[in-house]
C-alpha cells in the first residue's frame, strides 16, 4: 500500500500541491506532546453508551488514581448522536444524554479530566448514525461550544480514494483549528491509505495504522472483522520515524481486561497476553485508550493498567516510538530510546512455548562493552549491571519489559568479570 501511495504522488503532481496547502505544523508546544491516554466507550459498551456510564467511568478514573497516572481523556464513541435540528446542527441522543454533552463536559472538566467525542468523515457513522461530511465547520464549532477536547474521526461510508480521504480529514482538521479550542484530532482511517504519511499535515495528532484490534492474541478467523494483538504490533513496525511529539501512530485501543465481554468479541486473552499488549503499546509510544469497564475491572486488570513504570515508557518526554531490532523464530527484541540516555527494551515471545531471548548491545545500538543497569518494569526489580548483552527466559506470549540505564560512575576498563556473568562478558539471566 505504501508503494502504491508513493507512486500515486509521483504520477499526480496535483496531490503534492494539495498536500502543500495543508495547514502548517504549530511551532509552539504541540497539543499532544506525549501520546494521549484515557478511556474509550466502544470496546465495552458500543451502542449502549449513555450519560450515566460516562459519569461513572469519570468518577472511577479519579477514585482509582488513574488520573494521577496521566489518564485524562474520556472518549464517547459512536451512538451518542441524535440526528440534526432544522438548522443542521448535530444533536445528542436525548434518551442517552438527557442533560446534553455540554453539561457532561462540565462535569468531566470539574473532575480534572477531558472529554472526547466521535464522528465520521462520511454521511453516516460506522453504526449508521449521522456523520459529519458536509457539516465539518458546523460540527467542529458545536463540539467546541460543548467543551470537547478530543475528536475521534472514523472513515465509514466514505470513498476508498486516498486523495479524497486526505481532503476529508484535512477539512475537519482545519475546522477544528478554526474554532480556537485545542481539540486533539484522532484520525481513524485504519491504515489502508497510509495515514502515517499525511496524518500530521491533515491536522491529526494521532492516526490509526491498523484495523480494529479484537480481544484475541493472534489474527482471528474470517468470521471476525478484527485483527489480533500480534497483527497490530507487526503493523506498527517500520513507522517509528513518523511518530513524535504532536503526532502518533495508533494501533487501536487496549483490549486489556475485556475478558470476552462487552461489545468487542474474539475469544478473550490471558492475563499474560493483556500484559504484552500494554508492554508493547507503551514501547510503541502508542495512545493508551482503555476499553474495559473501569467501574468493575478486577485487580489483575488494574495492575496491568496502572503500572507507573510501564506508563512512563509510553509517556517519556523524548517522544520516540520503539522499533524491532531482531527477530529469531518466534521471538522479537524491540528498543525505545528514552530521555537522559536511557533505553526501554522489550523481549517478546510470540510462540506457544517458553523461549530464551537475548538482547545484544550492538543490535540495541549500544556501545559494546558498555555497562547498563537493567530493571524489570513489571516486577519492579533491578536485575543488576550488565555488559554486551542480556538474556532471559520469557514465557509463552509474554513480554519482558526492561529499562536500561547507563551504570553510574563505571567504565568498561574499570570492570572485570566477577564470575556471575554480569559484568565483563555477555550477561545471562535464566529466571
Amino acid at each position: 500500500m505504501v508503494t502504491g501511495f508513493l507512486s500515486a504522488i509521483i504520477l499526480c503532481p496535483g496531490l503534492l500541491s494539495f498536500w502543500n496547502s495543508c495547514p502548517a505544523e504549530n511551532t509552539n508546544q504541540p497539543l499532544a506532546a506525549t501520546p494521549p491516554i484515557g478511556w474509550n466507550s466502544w470496546n465495552t459498551f458500543g451502542e449502549q453508551i449513555n450519560e450515566e456510564v460516562v459519569r461513572g467511568v469519570a468518577d472511577k478514573i479519579v477514585a482509582l488514581g488513574l488520573k494521577d497516572l496521566g489518564y485524562q481523556y474520556i472518549v464517547i464513541d459512536d451512538h451518542w448522536e441524535g440526528g440534526r435540528d432544522g438548522q443542521g446542527h448535530i444533536l445528542a441522543n436525548p434518551k442517552k444524554f438527557p442533560h446534553g454533552i455540554k453539561m457532561l463536559a462540565d462535569y468531566i472538566h470539574g473532575q480534572g479530566l477531558k472529554l472526547g467525542i466521535y464522528s465520521d468523515a462520511g454521511d453516516q457513522t460506522c453504526g449508521g448514525e449521522v456523520g459529519s461530511y458536509g457539516h465539518e465547520a458546523d460540527d467542529a464549532a458545536t463540539f467546541a461550544s460543548w467543551g470537547v477536547d478530543y475528536l475521534k474521526y472514523d472513515y465509514c461510508n466514505a470513498p476508498d480514494d486516498f486523495q479524497e480521504a486526505i481532503r476529508r480529514y484535512t477539512t475537519m482538521g482545519s475546522a477544528l483549528k478554526a474554532t480556537g479550542r485545542p481539540i486533539v484530532f484522532s484520525i481513524c482511517e485504519w491504515g489502508p491509505r497510509s495515514p502515517w504519511l499525511w496524518g500530521r499535515q491533515a491536522g491529526g495528532e494521532l492516526w490509526r495504522i491498523s484495523f480494529d484490534v479484537g480481544d484475541i492474541w493472534d489474527t482471528p478467523h474470517d468470521a471476525y472483522s478484527c485483527i489480533g494483538i500480534l497483527a497490530a504490533i507487526d503493523a506498527s513496525a517500520n513507522h517509528e520515524d513518523k511518530a513524535g511529539p504532536g503526532g502518533w501512530n495508533d494501533p487501536d485501543m487496549l483490549v486489556v481486561g475485556l475478558g470476552n465481554k462487552g461489545n468487542v468479541k474474539g475469544g478473550g486473552c490471558t492475563s499474560t497476553e493483556y500484559q504484552t499488549q500494554m508492554s508493547m503499546w507503551c514501547l510503541l509510544a502508542a495512545p493508551l485508550m482503555i476499553g474495559c469497564d473501569i467501574r468493575t475491572m478486577d485487580a489483575d486488570t488494574q495492575r496491568i493498567l496502572t503500572n507507573p513504570e510501564v506508563i512512563a515508557v509510553d509517556q517519556d518526554k523524548l517522544g520516540k516510538q520503539g522499533n524491532r531490532v531482531a527477530r529469531t523464530g518466534s521471538t522479537d527484541v524491540w528498543r525505545k530510546p528514552l530521555a537522559e540516555g536511557r533505553l526501554a527494551v522489550a523481549l517478546l515471545n510470540r510462540g506457544d512455548a517458553n523461549a530464551e531471548i537475548a538482547a545484544d548491545w550492538k543490535a540495541l545500538g549500544l556501545e559494546p562493552g558498555a555497562n547498563y543497569e537493567v530493571r524489570d518494569l513489571w516486577s519492579h526489580k533491578n536485575l543488576g549491571t550488565y555488559t554486551n548483552s542480556f538474556t532471559a527466559k520469557v514465557g509463552s506470549h509474554e513480554t519482558l519489559l526492561l529499562r536500561l540505564v547507563p551504570a553510574s560512575g563505571t567504565t568498561v576498563a574499570s570492570k572485570t568479570a566477577n564470575g556471575d556473568g554480569k559484568v565483563g562478558g555477555s550477561a545471562r539471566v535464566i529466571p
